[in-house]
């Protein structure tokens, strides 16, 4: 075949690739030696910002199909018959380390998904587990600092983790998670993913519902135990994403089946907690599975960098019909997503291919770092204007809705709302078999053995004060793998 000239990034051909130009066979080198200039420069500008969360991770493209009709809860066209199909993208991550740490590491999975829908890019971007630590994005920040590293020594601290838990218990439920099985998943193909927080859909009678979106895994759930997570991190700090990668290479193309939960606004008024609450789930048994539909990965990306670590994803991604929830979670990321965006990959990251919808994107922003004018070249950058033919369509006017309230304040996030031990106490004892108590218990008191300094009675007291309120055998058995001595005070602060 004919082969293709190297060239410099202007598309200049040029020979000296290896040898720098000097005064001599061992004299300085010239600055006027550009080509050297060239690829050092761009070298040294190679990598942007990892993520501050989820920096660690894989992707993959894939097809969804729905598989089943939920056009009576929505009219997003995805949605809209049985049979739709769009191309999507899946990013799956952990949540605390950095771009070099294991994939094993005990700690949440991101779930982020892009679905390029002829309405436009509709990205769900949740977690492995179905709630979250904390309910209010105002401490998302603390949260983070805690699972990162101590500013002093620049190392993880296990200490640093549980006086946080401990002094915000409406992180149990998470904890719990995260301490099981569930906490080292066997990769990312064998774990199911949640959108996590509470979703609303919208019909085409301007009927609303709330909704919470479920992927379950059809290879199975499979786990790591905590020895093989922590054997697995030395032998191989990337199995889940070669384990991915691998699949699809074999034509084992990872499946998971949508479903969503549906709550009335009826409903939700009467809940037993406030449904918007992240840190809890609505019950099966309450509020059913429908299914919805098939998500299948089969095409692993022909180049990591430009395609997973350049991909954006936000929960502001929404398309009409799907939109958003009083969640005050979900509140703050409809902000905080986007705008680390624009700082990590920049203000035209949705230009790149992989964050591109690839229908129709017509607006006015212009210009600013990367711009690629392809799309828009000299037509007016303003509205409105007598020059183009971009209309606003009343089709997708906002849905109107009366808030319950117009009393603004800094609501107390735990005012009348401060259950956080029911829903962990029937994770223990309800969802959870012997052998999971077992390695939970296990996994926890590991844990918590690293809490030392001068505090590390009264962070261990604290912590054992929320497991007896969830579950008086969880406190006991906790309580005896750290040797503390349980008195008649810590049992009745646990009532």
């Amino acid at each position: 075949m004919d082969s293709k000239k190297l060239t410099t990034g202007s598309g200049a051909p040029y020979f000296e690739h290896q040898d720098s130009q000097t005064v001599g066979a061992r004299g300085p080198v010239l600055l006027q030696d550009f080509i050297l200039q060239e690829n050092l420069a761009h070298f040294v500008r190679e990598r942007i910002p990892e993520r501050i969360v989820h920096a660690k991770g894989t992707g993959a493209y894939g097809t969804f199909t729905v598989t089943h009709d939920i056009s009576q809860y929505t009219k997003a066209k995805i949605f809209s018959k049985v049979g739709n199909s769009c191309r999507m993208f899946a990013r799956f991550s952990t949540v605390g380390g950095e771009k070099g740490s294991a994939d094993t590491a005990r700690d949440p999975r991101g779930f982020a998904l892009k679905f390029y829908t002829e309405d436009g890019n509709w990205d769900l971007v949740g977690n492995n587990t179905p709630v979250f630590f904390i309910k209010d994005a105002k401490k998302f920040p603390d949260f983070i600092h805690t699972q990162k590293r101590v500013p002093k020594t620049n190392l993880k601290s296990a200490t640093m983790m549980w006086d946080f838990w401990s002094l915000n218990p409406e992180s149990l439920h998470q904890v719990l998670i995260l301490m099981s099985d569930r906490g080292t998943p066997y990769g990312y193909r064998h774990m199911h993913g949640f959108g996590s927080h509470t979703f609303s859909m919208i019909n085409d009678k301007n009927e609303r519902v709330w909704v919470k979106f479920h992927f379950k895994t059809k290879q199975g759930i499979k786990n790591f135990s905590n020895d093989d997570a922590v054997k697995m991190a030395g032998e191989n700090p990337d199995f889940a994403q070669e384990d991915l990668c691998n699949a699809i290479d074999n034509n084992d193309f990872p499946k998971w089946t949508m479903y969503i939960q549906v709550m009335t606004e009826e409903q939700a008024k009467e809940f037993r907690w406030n449904p918007f609450d992240i840190t809890k789930v609505w019950f099966q048994g309450n509020f059913p599975l429908i299914e919805v539909g098939e998500m299948e990965l089969n095409e692993v990306p022909v180049n990591y960098f430009a395609h997973v670590e350049q991909s954006t994803f936000s929960p502001s991604n929404l398309v009409n019909g799907i939109s958003f929830s009083p969640d005050k979670m979900l509140q703050g990321r409809l902000f905080s997503y986007p705008d680390a965006h624009r700082y990590r990959v920049g203000v035209n990251a949705h230009q790149l291919e992989v964050n591109r919808c690839p229908f129709a994107v017509n607006n006015y922003q212009r210009d600013g770092f990367m711009a690629d004018s392809s799309e828009y070249q000299d037509k007016p950058n303003y509205h409105p204007n007598s020059f183009d033919d971009i209309v606003p369509d009343s089709a997708y006017k906002n849905y109107e809705y009366e808030l319950d309230s117009n009393h603004v304040a800094n609501f107390n996030r735990n005012e009348n709302d401060d259950d956080h031990y029911t829903q962990p106490g029937l994770l223990y004892t309800k969802a959870m078999n012997q052998e999971d108590r077992d390695h939970l218990v296990n996994n926890i008191i590991g844990s918590m053995s690293g809490i030392d300094g001068p505090k590390k009675d009264e962070i261990i007291n604290r912590q054992l004060c929320h497991f007896f309120r969830a579950n008086i055998e969880l406190g006991m058995k906790v309580a005896s793998g750290l040797s503390v001595n349980i008195d008649a005070n810590m049992m009745n602060h646990s009532k």
